[in-house]
């Protein structure tokens, strides 16, 4: 199973929202902080198409989960709807499926 992988600042989507990245021969570099850029402990660092996810992971690496939900024979799922507020008063107290 592949691993998530780490946002790199050499990214084509990661800016910087203080504009103090640039490139410094091999390497990047923050002028905030006088070192190399770090995505996982900079708080000023962001996607350009919102991948960024805490930890400094980068989104489009992670493998999506999906969940199943059993379903009655009618086709809806067995969990029962409750209804709060204005709705609770113009339907009554009832379970709707």
């Amino acid at each position: 199973m592949a691993q998530s992988k780490a946002c790199s600042p050499n990214c084509n989507a990661f800016k910087c929202s203080k504009n103090s990245v640039f490139f410094r021969r091999d390497s990047v570099w923050c002028r905030e902080t006088d070192e190399n850029c770090s995505v996982a402990k900079c708080t000023y660092s962001m996607c350009m198409k919102r991948r960024l996810l805490p930890g400094g992971i980068c989104g489009e690496t992670v493998k999506r989960q999906t969940v199943e939900k059993d379903l009655d024979a009618d086709g809806f799922a067995s969990d029962s709807i409750r209804l709060k507020g204005k709705a609770l008063r113009k339907l009554g107290d009832q379970d709707y499926y």
